[in-house]
């Protein structure tokens, strides 16, 4: 709750700044009638002064929101907001390249702009370990971006940044199934596990979960259910550190008595 208070303060810290500017800034009437003219002065005080050149942009979307300019306006704002770069200009930034989509769908950029959304949850992402709440939003708008525009520009480094995403939620899982595994918490362990083979299948380290999940199984005691982890293991990833340890067991697993069959 304190963190949504934070992040509420300080959009609308943003806002109210914005505010100011916007009071104290007026517009040329030489510049106001005329949209190229508008928008080449947002881009003159882009890096120097984003506030008052999103001045300029607005006027362009407000006086002229069918012209070419008013498209790159409203993305230009967006843009602004995300090379601030603090969580609060993040915010904003996600919520005007919304706008953007929703306003141009047809748009040639509009696949930059969902790309630019995932990015302002992906570059606020923690290390495995941390809250991946962010890590999950991202994953969630960069698939967006591959099932709305699979043949655009984006497309190729969404698919590398999707693995990115991934692999730090598998990291994350894992670790959360090792703390269940080392307090003998099987169950749960495998719970966890299982969560990656069916969620993350491309994930770098696959041999370890192969492993855990053998040693879970066989700690639980469900040996003829870990078996299958072992073989796999030992099979897919031969070279693996963890080998070796799957071969002993699946020696030990061979010498155990075989269940007797039950009964008609």
């Amino acid at each position: 709750m304190t963190k949504k208070i934070a992040l509420f303060l300080a959009v609308l810290t943003v806002l109210a700044a914005a505010s100011c500017r916007a009071t104290k800034t007026t517009v040329a009437p030489e510049l106001a009638s005329s949209d190229e003219a508008l928008y080449k002065e947002g881009e003159i005080y882009l890096k120097k002064d984003p506030e008052r050149a999103r001045l300029y942009f607005r006027q362009v979307i407000d006086s002229f929101p069918k012209s070419f300019y008013a498209q790159r306006a409203k993305l230009a704002i967006a843009d602004s907001y995300y090379n601030e770069g603090d969580e609060g200009n993040m915010i904003l930034a996600a919520s005007e390249y919304r706008e953007f989509i929703s306003l141009y769908p047809y748009s040639p950029s509009a696949s930059y702009a969902q790309f630019r959304i995932a990015l302002s949850f992906f570059d606020k992402t923690l290390k495995p370990g941390r809250d991946q709440a962010k890590t999950v939003q991202a994953l969630a708008e960069f698939k967006k971006v591959l099932n709305a525009y699979p043949l655009s520009e984006e497309a190729k480094p969404c698919r590398e940044k999707i693995l990115e995403c991934e692999e730090r939620l598998a990291e994350h899982t894992f670790a959360i199934g090792l703390h269940y595994f080392r307090g003998e918490a099987y169950k749960a362990a495998a719970a966890r596990l299982n969560e990656i083979l069916t969620n993350y299948p491309l994930f770098s380290g696959m041999d370890k979960i192969y492993y855990y999940l053998g040693e879970t199984y066989f700690l639980w005691p469900k040996p003829d259910q870990s078996g299958p982890f072992f073989t796999k293991l030992v099979s897919d990833f031969p070279k693996s550190p963890f080998a070796v340890k799957a071969q002993a067991r699946l020696k030990e697993i061979s010498a155990l008595p075989k269940p007797k069959a039950e009964k008609k």
